[in-house]
């Protein structure tokens, strides 16, 4: 099993109830099954926009391949996201983590004894991972030589084995291997010759700490240190290979192939950039679930798009597939080996189908229209998914026609969370190509006032899947336009990889020639616009309203990026090779570039009043930058009101994400007057203020006047 770790600013608040994968993936959804005890008022009390958040959900389980009746997954029924143990067999489920700021990084080991979590400090993403019992029992260091660092992917392997992927600042990309005691008898070495002698080269002989069950824990071998990114991508099913996704050719958004050995000896290496000549990424999908068996499913984009092949690392043998579908395309392997699951995305919806390795017939998987925010096979040759749409919220279903888990209704009878409107597909003529915008518009007839709601990422894209956030402005008579600008997954390698040098100012382009749309296809109010978004989104909402300041009547953002140099030199280092990706260098070498893309260059120009929310402990948007933003405002008299909470890059606490939804609503509302709908906040809140209570002196009167509106 692996567990990967991507260094992207995504989407913040994921506690909104919006989809993801399994737990094993990291990119989560809720889910449900235990006894639920979400925190709030009796149901009957809270509005549909809450419902939202509140109702318990159930993420796609994770299965063990030695146990598959043993199943981990996410959940919020407590109010707070955590992991939870599942056996099918029983019925029985187990929560396995308790934390205040939330758990959702974890992996349940092949044999299905174990449970590995990811333990930070507040959600700074930086910790170690701890091992618990599947049937319970006290959390232990998983690997205690191991210091604490960012996560770089996690592989577990059916005799035990680990590999494990750590990112510091000092070090860099750095991977260890443990055998255990079990894996290091079956290959004819024992503690103390092989591994030790490995363990010696490396530093960290010596070890004295005890597996499980009373056995010595060989010491964690150091087999690949790099200052670029890299991390785990998987180990074979016999323990032998490794798959190491990395950049060592210096351009972090398209990666190459290492396979090695377990001593970290190249097996063989796939590199589609040649060197970082050109632009073409790779991607580890898994190998092959069948002992013996080394071939290596991978994701290229020699075709323009994402889509699979077959790599022999031991022959040097490819295997292209003939999966004739536009958009990307994604795969993973059924239990067996003799089929692929197909995970098919375009034009933000996706759909599943079976590709048979012997004949290459490709068969459609039936499931609804919407978005399939995750994917298993069963060893049954069932399929497992993850399903919502923007009008109905998620499920796990199973090919067999049953839900796989049903979330437990919360105090007040809510059993589900309530339905919203669907979206529409706009498709505007940009500067750059045609395009893709998602749209809910609420009741009644327009122009509305309108949320441009712009994701994060910068490498992800808005789908037809359900979100809470985007529900709520819904139901407060705000139409929501969501704008897969350029950077965007999902239409093809040109439009993701277009964003180079003008970051920033690129994808503002788009939004702008959607914007400009929405307003004169009668649909968005000119005078009431917000520009609204979390992470990436927070950073073009900022940067949108310095460099467009006579468009946008409001700015909500959250987590953002503000000040990019101090952003840069502040951030995790894998983010940092990213910025050095996008802008050509570092702040030192390129600083016409920084200064072009960043918020705080603009920030004398912004009209609109600014209401940002920032977590102190975030690694990928660090709060000092915030705050020089956050200065220059409060030295100009500007119109802006801060909201600093106790965690990471975003929440994991649903009363914390309600809150902070509710007080965004409320201060739109304060400056743009009420959207409409009897479920206005503007009854019932008060103006935000920063964290230490105050409204920020003259900006928080402003702030606080209902008449007052930006640009004006």
């Amino acid at each position: 099993m692996t567990e990967s770790s991507e260094a992207v600013r995504g989407g913040a608040g994921q506690a909104d109830g919006s989809t993801g994968g399994s737990a094993a993936r990291g990119d989560r959804e809720g889910a449900g099954g235990p006894a639920a005890g979400a925190a709030g008022a009796v149901g009957a009390e809270w509005p549909d926009w809450e419902k939202r958040f509140r109702a318990a959900r159930v993420g796609l389980p994770d299965w063990a391949e030695g146990a598959p009746e043993r199943s981990l997954f996410v959940s919020n029924a407590t109010g707070t996201y955590e992991l939870y143990a599942w056996d099918r067999t029983t019925g029985e489920q187990r929560q396995v983590t308790d934390r205040p700021n939330g758990t959702t990084d974890g992996v349940l080991s092949p044999d299905g004894q174990s449970i590995w979590w990811f333990s930070d400090t507040d959600g700074d993403e930086f910790g170690i991972w701890q091992r618990q019992p599947f049937t319970g029992g006290p959390d232990e260091p998983a690997v205690p030589d191991l210091a604490a660092s960012y996560p770089a992917g996690l592989a577990l392997g059916l005799d035990g084995t680990a590999v494990i992927g750590r990112s510091t600042d000092e070090d860099g990309s750095v991977i260890h291997v443990v055998r255990s005691a079990r894996a290091a008898s079956d290959t004819g070495a024992s503690a103390g010759t092989g591994t030790d002698a490995l363990a010696t080269r490396t530093g960290t002989a010596g070890a004295t700490d005890v597996e499980p069950g009373g056995g010595q824990a060989p010491a964690p071998v150091e087999i690949y240190r790099h200052r670029q990114s890299a991390g785990v991508g998987d180990l074979s099913h016999d323990s032998t290979l490794i798959a190491i996704e990395h950049t060592e050719h210096g351009d972090a958004m398209h990666s190459a192939i290492r396979v090695v050995r377990l001593d970290g000896t190249t097996v063989a290496e796939l590199d589609d950039t040649k060197g970082g000549a050109e632009e073409l990424g790779l991607a580890v999908l898994g190998f092959a679930p069948v002992s013996g068996d080394p071939r290596l499913l991978v994701g290229h984009q020699r075709s323009g798009r994402w889509e699979p092949m077959i790599w022999n690392p031991l022959t040097g043998e490819e295997r292209a597939l003939t999966i004739d579908l536009p958009g990307d395309v994604g795969a993973e392997w059924y239990p067996d080996g003799t089929a692929l699951l197909v995970d098919h995305s375009y034009q933000a919806r996706s759909e599943l189908w079976r590709y048979d390795l012997a004949s290459g017939e490709l068969s459609r998987v039936e499931t609804p229209k919407g978005t399939i925010s995750g994917a298993t096979a069963r060893p049954d040759g069932s399929v497992e998914f993850l399903w919502s749409s923007a009008q109905h919220p998620p499920q796990v279903r199973s090919t067999t026609g049953r839900v796989v888990l049903e979330p437990p209704p919360l105090p007040g009878g809510l059993s589900r969370a309530p339905d919203s409107v669907p979206v529409e597909d706009a498709w505007v003529e940009g500067p750059a190509g045609s395009v893709h915008a998602l749209v809910q518009r609420p009741a009644g007839e327009g122009p509305f006032p309108t949320v441009f709601d712009i994701h994060g990422g910068p490498t992800w894209h808005d789908s037809d899947a359900f979100a809470a956030g985007p529900a709520a402005w819904v139901d407060h008579g705000y139409a929501v336009v969501r704008v897969n600008y350029r950077g965007s997954t999902g239409y093809g390698r040109a439009w993701t990889d277009a964003l180079k040098h003008r970051v920033g100012l690129i994808e503002l382009e788009d939004i702008d020639a959607v914007r400009a749309w929405a307003v004169s296809s009668g649909l968005a109010d000119p005078e009431r616009l917000v520009l609204s978004g979390g992470s990436w989104g927070g950073y073009l909402t900022l940067l949108g309203l310095g460099t467009q300041p006579d468009v946008w009547a409001v700015g909500l953002a959250a987590v953002p990026v503000a000040d990019y140099v101090t952003a840069y030199h502040d951030e995790m280092e894998a983010l940092k090779a990213m910025d050095r990706t996008l802008l050509g260098g570092t702040p030192e070498e390129v600083p016409e570039r920084f200064a072009a893309s960043s918020p705080l260059t603009y920030v004398d120009q912004v009209r609109a009043p600014v209401y940002i929310s920032a977590g102190v402990n975030d690694p990928r948007c660090p709060i000092r930058q915030v705050e020089n933003y956050v200065t220059r405002l409060e030295q100009r008299g500007a119109v802006h009101e801060v909201y600093r909470y106790d965690a990471g890059h975003g929440s994991l606490v649903v009363e914390e994400r309600i809150k902070q939804v509710r007080m965004e609503i409320a201060f739109a509302e304060r400056h743009l007057g009420r959207g409409g709908q009897a479920n206005s906040t503007a009854d019932t809140v008060g103006p935000a203020s920063t964290s230490d209570g105050s409204t920020g002196g003259a900006a928080g009167s402003a702030a606080s006047d209902p008449a007052t509106v930006a640009g004006s």
